[in-house]
């Protein structure tokens, strides 16, 4: 018997995906760049399920290519090329398990969405603070996989921060349920930290309990316009002095970034009109009442108005004025897909070596790309900038070697973010996109124990191949 009918006996009919065409959305990812084949695709219901189809595949040594809501930008949740594969979607797998307020934790399974998750949260009057652009649709699971971070970690950290607990199914098929909700367990290696931010590679993650957080009285959100990147990361520096309990983002946005949402994204708009070459969101939440948090934001921004490092601000005075902030922040993704070909390059630095960054990275690409605008959005809070280098769809089209142009342009901005102290993967993981850099930037001796990792736990390889980790030397 081959492998899909054996696959059908496990799960179904119902639970496979085998026609070309049926399987086409799981082949590509969501901006077209990313594209692969496979034998078919399942559809699980159940942590038993996951594990009688990675038993098989073990036995069988057929690669396995997990994917949640496929958002990824660096080609880790699209299967390979040669076809000869299985993709896992987590669709299926949806499930709050449970919710407990006292425990301030909930259990959920690793396809469910990422608002569903907030939702439910907050349904039981607690707030889990994971935010992204993608939330309507990337799922959990593909979040802890990649250990995505957002734009609240500058308070609450990367999703990492946010896990208590892990189930895991391993690539032999054995179920680890490591489903704990305790703030400390000192008994041994702390499992959970291996498979996060491991993209699929060791094991595939079911289930998750997560941390959660009273929900706040107040929230203040303000919109700043500046002119001069170094005041912009001082203002920054200052407001997380000021507010160092209430400050959840920092969320900058050069104005070329701002003109294309503002072109491609209905319903956007700026308060601030053509104030700034710099826009800089901040939001502040808080348990306490509004009129103290109010007035201490407003008495610090009519000191940055007056010394003239702020050129305009705006408080959002209403819950509809904050979405309307959050709109434009939240849509960057997707107006740039609009717009053009988008080299985004998802970089960290710390974060007062951010101004030296943007000063050394422009120059290079005024005197190397004279046809690249430079459009940048980031979260300042932790040094987190995607610098992306945008092109016309026509500029694009008359590049020749694409993968060339891209991989050069890519390493000269790596090769500044690096020595300051930078990485070329801030919040987005590696993928299949940036397993070279892997093998450029990273110690020989972090690699190593990497490779002894993976061939530890994943003997025969068949862990999402391509992805993460270069060939071992």
């Amino acid at each position: 018997m081959d492998f899909v009918a054996r696959l059908r006996d496990l799960l179904g009919e119902r639970s496979l995906v085998v026609g070309a065409a049926d399987q086409d959305r799981y082949l590509h990812d969501w901006r077209n760049r990313h594209h692969g084949r496979a034998l078919c695709v399942a559809l699980p219901r159940s942590t038993p399920d996951v594990a009688a189809v990675l038993g098989l595949c073990n036995e069988c040594g057929v690669p396995v290519f997990p994917q949640g809501g496929n958002t990824s930008v660096c080609g880790g949740s699209v299967p390979s090329e040669g076809g000869e594969g299985l993709v896992i979607s987590f669709a299926r797998m949806n499930a709050v398990r449970e919710v407990n307020p006292r425990n301030n934790s909930m259990t959920v399974e690793a396809g469910c969405i990422l608002a569903t998750v907030q939702e439910a949260a907050r349904a039981a009057e607690r707030y889990f603070p994971l935010s992204l652009g993608a939330e309507g649709s990337c799922q959990i699971g593909g979040n802890i996989a990649t250990n995505a971070g957002g734009t609240s970690v500058v308070r609450y950290g990367n999703t990492r921060d946010l896990v208590l607990g892990l189930e895991v199914v391993l690539p032999d098929g054995r179920i680890w349920n490591g489903l704990r909700t305790l703030r400390k367990d000192n008994s041994g290696y702390d499992l959970k930290n291996l498979f996060v931010g491991s993209e699929g590679t060791l094991g595939l993650v079911t289930a998750a309990t997560l941390k959660l957080f009273p929900l706040a009285k107040t929230i203040l959100t303000a919109l700043f316009a500046l002119d001069d990147i170094h005041e912009v990361v001082a203002l920054g520096e200052k407001l997380q002095r000021q507010f160092a309990g209430e400050l959840v983002a920092l969320e900058l946005m050069s104005r070329s970034e701002l003109e294309i949402v503002l072109r491609n994204i209905a319903g956007s708009h700026c308060p601030l009109g053509n104030r700034g070459q710099w826009q800089l969101l901040v939001e502040l939440t808080s348990t306490a009442e509004a009129d103290a948090l109010a007035e201490q934001l407003n008495t610090g921004l009519e000191a940055a108005l007056t010394d003239g490092a702020v050129l305009d601000a705006v408080v959002a005075s209403s819950e509809k004025q904050r979405a309307q902030l959050w709109h434009v922040r939240h849509h960057v993704t997707e107006a740039n897909k609009r717009e053009g070909m988008g080299l985004t390059h998802d970089i960290a630095v710390p974060v007062y070596r951010i101004p030296a960054f943007i000063d050394e990275a422009g120059a290079m690409l005024r005197a190397r790309y004279a046809d690249v605008e430079v459009v940048i959005v980031g979260h300042i809070g932790d040094g987190n900038l995607h610098y992306i280098g945008m092109l016309s769809h026509q500029a694009w089209q008359a590049v020749e070697d694409k993968a060339a142009y891209q991989r050069r342009l890519a390493h000269d901005l790596y090769d500044i973010a690096v020595p300051m102290g930078g990485t070329f993967s801030a919040e987005h993981g590696i993928g299949s996109l940036h397993v070279e850099e892997m093998g450029r930037y990273k110690d020989p001796v972090e690699l190593d124990l990497m490779h002894q990792i993976k061939a530890t736990l994943d003997p025969k390889g068949i862990m999402n191949p391509g992805r993460v980790l270069p060939r071992h030397r």
